[in-house]
């Protein structure tokens, strides 16, 4: 555990009162791809009008991986922002902890959030000692298969409708030059590996690993099946043939030069600024096409504690914010534009488009715990590490490469 130090002044009590006229509020996230920033600047357009506050926009590149210690920087230095998208986990418990971020309990009991969130266990990671400390504002899933019209179109064959099938594929489409796998460099490597094993090993492989620590199931036939799966990708894609991001990635999707990537919803974005219309220019599928739960996860937004002698309309912009960031309109317009789905169950989707409407049915089934939430930072770089050495390192076998995975969930906490 970390030992945050703590300002005295940033221990201060949060003041309550009423503003009386507009303020600027900074706001931090990592939203920096065209559909994502099409999304946020939903957010931003309700708050402005809505309260009369201003959003000033502070965008972080490199994801939460990157943004995640430039945010924690600052609010343990002292120079906090007014709200900041951030990874539950770990390292937001320990700035609660040190009582640097904002209680939002009022705020939840007042709107009655219970109420309408679809799946409570959304909130866990926002609890801390039964108070919340923060708003989980969607619903994400890395488990999507992202297939192009234009690439099977090319070899004459059906848009594969699970991943068997898609892999079944593979040699008509190297012979053909187009990528079986698409694949962008850097963390969204780190997106492959969950998928794969709920769909290919199932979802009580998902949580004896992640919830329940169970070396055992590292080391079983069902483990082995997603391994090799995870062998299979590595052997149709190379440093070569990356791009810089996933962006470029739904780039080649649509032009017909990649004909299949693994990534989470918010792919979707970006696909629908480019222009794609899922079930013309693009198919997805849930689960891979074979699973029938996603995993749950999402983006949440923090109000840290503000320093002693902050202005108190900014004080109050904070919770303004935090109220817009549910609300019903803000949910609907975030989301449609972000490609994830809505954390509120009461409000209309009838404008949602086929692959959020594919999603909403297998959210019906429960949500998966997703790595994030039930494995510590450090584990989950470990398994990171472990998967692009796999990914790059053909001379790493599925047997060493199971090992490793079983010695680190042995050690994970």
């Amino acid at each position: 555990m970390k030992n945050f130090a703590v300002a005295a002044s940033l221990a201060a009590g949060l003041m309550s009162t009423t503003a009386v006229s507009a303020a600027n509020l900074e706001v931090t996230h990592w939203w920096t791809s065209p559909g994502e920033a099409a999304a946020v600047a939903e957010f931003a357009r309700v708050f402005e009008e809505q309260t009369g506050h201003t959003w000033v926009d502070s965008a972080l590149a490199g994801s939460g991986t990157g943004a995640n210690p430039v945010i924690i920087s600052r609010i343990i230095g002292g120079n906090p922002m007014g709200a900041t998208q951030m990874n539950t986990g770990r390292d937001a418990e320990e700035l609660i902890e040190a009582g640097l971020m904002r209680d939002l309990t009022d705020i939840a009991e007042e709107m009655d959030i219970e109420s309408f969130y679809v799946d409570q266990s959304l909130l866990e990671p926002c609890t801390y000692e039964g108070r919340i400390y923060c708003f989980p504002i969607n619903i994400h899933s890395w488990d999507w298969l992202w297939l192009s019209t234009a690439a099977y179109e090319e070899i004459g064959q059906p848009v594969p409708t699970n991943w068997d099938e898609y892999v079944a594929s593979w040699p008509a489409l190297e012979e053909a030059g187009i990528l079986p796998f698409g694949l962008a460099s850097g963390w969204p490597i780190a997106g492959i590996p969950g998928p794969l094993q709920a769909a290919i090993g199932g979802s009580d492989l998902i949580l004896s690993i992640n919830r329940d620590k169970n070396v055992e199931a590292v080391r079983s036939p069902e483990f082995r099946a997603y391994a090799e799966a995870w062998d299979a990708i590595r052997q149709v894609v190379s440093p070569e043939t990356m791009v810089p991001s996933f962006a470029d990635v739904g780039n080649q999707l649509l032009a017909g030069e990649a004909a299949g990537n693994i990534h989470g919803d918010w792919l979707q974005g970006d696909l629908q600024i480019a222009g794609g219309v899922p079930g013309e220019d693009y198919e997805c599928l849930p689960a891979l096409g074979v699973g029938d739960q996603l995993s749950g996860g999402g983006d949440a937004f923090y109000f840290p504690v503000l320093p002693e002698g902050t202005d108190p309309e900014v004080i109050e912009a904070q919770a303004d914010l935090a109220r817009v960031l549910i609300s019903p309109e803000a949910q609907l317009a975030f989301n449609l534009k972000k490609g994830s789905m809505p954390i509120r169950t009461d409000i209309d989707l009838s404008q949602a488009n086929a692959c959020m409407q594919k999603a909403l049915g297998l959210i019906e089934n429960g949500l998966l715990p997703s790595g994030d939430f039930a494995l510590s930072s450090d584990t989950q770089q470990q398994l990171q590490d472990l998967n692009i050495e796999f990914l790059d390192n053909d001379s790493l076998s599925v047997d060493d490469y199971i090992e490793r995975y079983a010695s680190i969930i042995e050690s994970a906490n």
